[in-house]
């Protein structure tokens, strides 16, 4: 097994080549999603469970508003001179001994990728968890060049086993239970190495200890390592990793070689910079004041460590979405997934339903500036939000979401103008045309008035369901009652402004000065 391209399920969600276009849109994805039961309780409890966490620490600390502005500032300031930054990093890192590559897209920096464990002889390699990888689908592009690539993150290993595609940022299983890991391990592992252990339960130390075991033999003979990395620093040309497991760590220090794919916005300038993501990032995302493990690497050091170091600095639509003024500001992201776990769409339609490596709220406005909206799921996406904000306000570099899903969605209306107009937007212009107009409004009220009076003398009192753009499934939900005999225009006219039906509240025509004023 090398990823999970044989299984139906999660050929649905792959992610940014030409099989994504098959995948439905948001709207029906979400409603599949919404029948299945399980997910839905396994989301709910784990999104619960970690906003809980989040809240606890995040109120230890009196300045958290004042990081959420420093961590704001920084990716701002990086943003506005990125180029120069990657100038800097690249030369940083290869004084140190690093390869720096530069990608234009998926296509470009899985070709190198593959080339580079090509020329190791490795017919395998370890990954770290890597939001960077899963975009350009590095798992399928080394497959198709004959190479196992097995990752060892524990989520990842149950995702990868069970045939399935990642549903979060940080808890890549998270729609799955402790018996449905426990299924996949007895099933799965016996096929691509170390197999689970005869009566294993469901209990976590227990699953665990089985990972354990079955990664060991990986990280011991791996040659070739691949990682992302969660910054890069330019001062240095470090390589930033935040983990809880430790098994990136195996990855990071026992291999020969290492390969890390990294997108060009995971550029921070200086260690101090870094000083205030670390600070941020950990208690936004797993509720933890520091992650168990931070590994920071820069360049070679003789007989420690990776000997052939590599890094791959990744585009593939950033520079299109720097380029918008209001959009780059989802380039300030750093990962967390705290806007998933408050997203009341997410919680309830799981993140497969975002058809990308990046669900949630952040998915829904990255995504379509990486990928574009040429396909209908990604025109979907900027309407996956009910715009409550809970998102900005979790957000550890406050990316305002609400306002981009409403500048996307713009841009997906006015990318529709023009040519044969779908039934929506005929809809919408004959409802503008009407209204531009007090004289057609007023002639469409007595119109209505007139429909009202006859459907009343037929006893209906309710209009059911309108076989309209839009409307059939909006009524199918909600009363919606026969329009009124008479329109308020109506009224007004028939009473002189409602003097004549309240007769005991004129006078004779004299006020005082206050009244007159009033």
């Amino acid at each position: 097994m090398r990823t999970p391209s044989g299984n139906p399920a999660a050929a649905r969600h792959v992610g940014v080549t030409a099989d994504f276009l098959g995948m439905p849109t948001f709207p029906d994805a979400a409603r599949e999603a919404l029948g299945d039961t399980v997910q839905r309780r396994n989301l709910a409890h784990a999104t619960g469970v970690i906003r809980g966490k989040r809240a606890k620490v995040v109120g230890e600390l009196e300045n958290w508003e004042e990081l959420r502005l420093a961590a704001e500032a920084i990716k701002n300031r990086t943003l506005t001179q990125l180029d120069q930054h990657l100038v800097a990093f690249e030369e940083a890192a290869t004084a140190a001994g690093v390869t720096v590559h530069w990608a234009r897209d998926a296509e470009e920096a899985n070709r190198v990728v593959v080339g580079l464990v090509r020329e190791t002889g490795a017919e395998e390699v370890v990954k770290i968890k890597s939001m960077a990888t899963q975009e350009i689908e590095l798992n399928e592009a080394l497959e198709a060049a004959g190479i196992d690539a097995w990752e060892t993150d524990l989520a990842e290993l149950i995702v990868q086993l069970g045939d399935d595609w990642p549903s979060h940022i940080l808890v890549p299983a998270i729609h799955r239970n402790r018996s449905e890991v426990r299924e996949i391990f007895l099933r799965r592992m016996g096929d691509v190495g170390r197999p689970a252990p005869e009566g294993l339960t469901d209990e976590p130390r227990q699953l665990a200890e089985a990972a354990r075991l079955h990664l060991r033999e990986k990280f011991l003979r791996a040659k070739v390592a691949v990682s992302g990395a969660n910054f890069a620093v330019a001062e240095t040309g470090s390589l930033v990793v935040v983990e809880s497991e430790g098994n990136g760590r195996m990855c990071l220090t026992l291999p020969d070689t290492l390969i890390s794919v990294v997108g060009i916005e995971k550029i921070v300038p200086t260690w101090s910079d870094l000083e205030v993501m670390l600070q941020v990032l950990p208690r936004s995302s797993t509720g933890e004041r520091e992650n168990p493990y931070t590994s920071v690497w820069t360049g070679t050091t003789e007989g420690d460590g990776p000997q052939s170091l590599h890094v791959v600095l990744l585009d593939n639509g950033r520079t299109n979405v720097l380029a918008d003024e209001v959009g780059r500001a989802a380039l300030r992201c750093i990962r967390c997934s705290a806007c998933l776990n408050v997203c009341p769409v997410y919680e309830r339609a799981g993140g497969h339903a975002y058809g990308s490596v990046y669900p949630g709220p952040i998915g829904a406005v990255l995504t379509p500036q990486l990928r574009g909206t040429a396909s209908e799921v990604d025109k979907s996406l900027p309407f996956a939000s009910s715009l409550c904000g809970a998102c900005y306000d979790v957000c550890p570099v406050r990316i305002d979401i609400p306002s981009m899903l409403v500048h996307l969605r713009t841009r997906v209306v006015d990318e529709k103008r023009g040519g044969v107009p779908s039934a929506e937007q005929a809809a919408m212009k004959t409802a503008s045309w009407v209204m531009g107009s007090h004289k057609r409004l007023g002639a469409a009220e007595r119109g209505a008035g007139v429909v009202g009076r006859a459907l009343r003398k037929r006893g209906t009192t309710s209009l059911g369901s309108l076989p309209l753009p839009g409307l059939g499934a909006w009524t199918g939900a909600r009363d919606a009652p026969v329009p009124p005999e008479e329109s308020f225009r109506q009224w007004w006219d028939r009473t002189d402004g409602g003097r004549s039906e309240n007769s005991d509240d004129t006078t004779d025509g004299t006020t005082d000065g206050t009244e007159a004023e009033r």
